[in-house]
């Protein structure tokens, strides 16, 4: 079977599977979600071994949690709430909002996250009475698979349609882009080059931006839980996570107790210029992002450096002076690594910020250490990022928790700045036609024209 008819074949079962399921009740559609999350959550311990045996990036601890961790918040979120049929009245305006499916999604899962993204993509499709085909990552299809083939066990107990839920076995780029190009509505969670193929292949599409999150620590905060907050989120998977802190803004008096509270929690501090360079060179050779060392623990990226520090190190921290495109470290880097650079004032904190994000990872996503409601409003007024998370840890909040008001997802906007068409973490609704009826407001009075072009 060519990867044409593979597709075209895939699709064809997809649409006979979501037209039955389109009829399904509220209670059953919601069911049968549950019943994925609960799937992976009752085997999350096999998933993330899977994961770690098969990715060998980042760490078998972090996947546990992980994996362990989101379907509970991901279920949790949409639990109770409409999305099949009439969804809400808005008698005061004459509107009823009826929710109906887009019809087959299309999922391009990454290397980073083969259980989290399918797992979250494929409960929001299902949400909306949608069908789903997922593409994963060559070198994650084995967990992608074993995710799929859990969450179909799961759904078929309930009588769920055969094909709803559908993975590539052997994926391709080619598969990849063909099934952009044949599904309702495509989903890609991945590099940019895979965002841009799925903006281009003529069908509705949300994708990601890069991250390049930044961290500005406010004068007079408690620096040991900042610190202890930063490295415990920076070492999640070994600095994988795209919502992970990349670059500190330390104030200038307080940057030397900043760095003895890092080395406190386990970081290791560069500040030589000679051992800075060989950070640099080595995790950005000629400028381009050392794949290799993705996910790789600190005292190995060091190591490679040339650099021996002791194996229990959690982190890596450089100090840099430069910024934006004078400073490959000003990117992002996933890798177990921070830069740290002090500031004089709040205003060239934020304006350095906006610098860094200026040349890698506009839209995604800032930490702000601050008790000053002030500053942070500063921050978010001049930051261009959709999302700002306060004291608290970055990888750990951005995506949505349990705690915070953002809708957990494995799938986060970037809004135009990352060439992305939403500005928000991709959720259920994202992934719902709404229909419309209007009643003409016969109580209504209309406004003269006073009362309309009146200052």
């Amino acid at each position: 079977m060519t990867p044409e008819e593979l597709v075209i074949d895939m699709i064809e079962k997809a649409r006979i599977a979501q037209r039955i399921l389109e009829k399904f009740s509220q209670e059953e559609v919601d069911a049968i979600v549950r019943a994925c999350a609960k799937a992976v959550d009752a085997n999350y311990v096999e998933l993330a071994n899977l994961d770690n045996k098969e990715t060998k990036m980042g760490n078998l601890s972090d996947k546990l949690t992980k994996t362990g961790g989101r379907p509970k918040a991901f279920w949790y979120h949409m639990k109770n709430k409409k999305s099949r049929g009439i969804i809400r009245r808005i008698d005061d305006m004459g509107l009823v909002e009826i929710a109906k499916p887009m019809g087959v999604i299309g999922c391009i899962s990454p290397v980073t996250s083969p259980v989290i993204t399918p797992l979250h993509n494929t409960m929001c499709a299902l949400k909306c009475g949608n069908s789903i085909v997922i593409c994963p990552h060559p070198s994650a299809k084995k967990t992608g698979m074993r995710t799929v083939e859990l969450m179909n066990e799961a759904i078929n107990k309930l009588g769920a349609q055969e094909n709803l839920i559908q993975i590539v076995s052997e994926p391709t780029m080619d598969i990849s882009k063909l099934i952009m190009e044949s599904c309702d509505v495509c989903i890609s969670t991945g590099g940019p080059s895979l965002v841009k193929v799925a903006y281009s292949s003529g069908k509705p599409a949300f994708g990601v931006g890069a991250g390049n999150c930044q961290c500005l620590i406010d004068r007079g905060m408690d620096i040991d839980d900042v610190a202890a907050k930063i490295i415990s989120s920076k070492m999640v998977e070994n600095g994988i996570p795209c919502g992970g802190e990349q670059f500190a803004h330390c104030p200038e008096e307080e940057f030397t107790e900043i760095v003895e509270a890092f080395k406190r929690h386990g970081a290791y501090y560069f500040d030589t210029p000679d051992q800075v360079a060989l950070i640099r060179d080595t995790i950005f050779p000629d400028g381009e992002l050392n794949k290799s060392l993705v996910g790789k623990l600190p005292y190995l990226v060091a190591r490679e450096a040339g650099i021996e520090i002791p194996e229990d190190t959690k982190l890596l921290a450089v100090k840099v002076q430069k910024y934006g495109g004078d400073e490959h470290l000003a990117k992002e880097k996933l890798f177990p690594v921070i830069a740290l650079r002090s500031y004089d004032t709040w205003e060239e904190a934020v304006a350095v910020a906006e610098a860094n994000l200026a040349v890698m990872g506009k839209g995604h996503s800032t930490m702000i250490h601050s008790n000053s409601t002030e500053n942070i409003e500063y921050a978010a007024v001049n930051i261009s990022v959709c999302r700002f998370g306060v004291n608290q840890s970055s990888s750990k909040c951005v995506g949505g928790t349990l705690t915070n008001g953002l809708a957990p997802t494995g799938t986060l906007g970037c809004g135009s700045w990352g060439n992305n068409s939403i500005s928000e973490n991709l959720d259920y609704h994202h992934l719902m036609n709404i229909s419309r009826i209007v009643y003409e407001l016969s109580a209504y009075v209309a406004p003269i024209d006073a009362e309309i072009w009146a200052e």
